[in-house]
């Protein structure tokens, strides 16, 4: 898990300072990796109601492009030679 009620907070604040209030749209734009929508959701509640941000943590389970792809053809390897065996056993 990797917490990131930091950069929320770091976020929040950098918005501030520009003069811009603060919407799950804006967040969303300036985090480096992609994050829940609950998550910037309730961040965000917890800043407009003046509360502490509460420790947010998500899954570094997040995959680039590269793993996605390979994830993907491995996937059709197996699905590919699932399909030939059963051509194989509607033949017999």
């Amino acid at each position: 898990m990797q917490e990131i009620t930091a950069q929320l907070e770091a976020i929040l604040q950098s918005l501030t300072n520009e003069g811009k209030k603060p919407s799950v749209a804006l967040i969303k734009a300036r985090l480096p990796s992609p994050i829940p929508m609950p998550a910037i959701i309730a961040a965000l509640q917890a800043w407009k109601s003046g509360k502490h941000l509460p420790k947010i943590e998500v899954s570094q389970a997040i995959l680039s492009d590269q793993q996605k792809i390979l994830q993907l053809e491995q996937q059709l390897i197996e699905l590919t030679q699932r399909v030939t065996e059963l051509e194989n056993k509607g033949n017999q």
